[in-house]
């Protein structure tokens, strides 16, 4: 079964579960962010999934960035994995605007997270699972 890193559980909303990703949104309303994390389980690079898996990742990755695009009028996409804090494995996918808070700068310790509210969680969750919904993992 497949087991979420304490840190993303407590950071992010669930969205949804593609065939090898879980997508995640970031609880931080600054900027539009998701997290794609593949189901499976003592993985912590890319190179260690399948190529199969590989491809999965990106396609999946890439899917979610169009989406994101469109939905929130991104100026740049920024998609990347890093895992110095997080060791499982795990796609960061955010919507850049040039008049965001941290722009050009990376998001990542600029500023504190500010969290969704209930009602905005529910609005952005449910905008991202209804853009994505013929691609969810029955």
């Amino acid at each position: 079964m497949f087991s979420l890193d304490a840190r993303l559980q407590s950071d992010t909303l669930f969205i949804g579960n593609l065939s090898l990703c879980r997508v995640l949104l970031m609880n931080d309303t600054r900027y539009p962010w998701c997290i794609l994390v593949p189901q499976r389980n003592g993985i912590g690079e890319v190179f260690e999934l399948t190529q199969q898996e590989q491809q999965q990742m990106w396609s999946e990755s890439t899917l979610v960035a169009g989406v994101m695009q469109r939905l929130f009028d991104a100026d740049k996409m920024n998609i990347a994995t890093l895992g110095n804090v997080v060791r499982q494995l795990h796609v960061h996918v955010i919507v850049r605007k040039t008049d965001d808070d941290a722009w050009p700068a990376p998001v990542w310790g600029r500023h504190p997270a500010l969290p969704y509210v209930p009602e905005q969680a529910r609005a952005v969750t449910g905008q991202l699972a209804k853009a994505l919904e013929e691609h969810w993992r029955a």
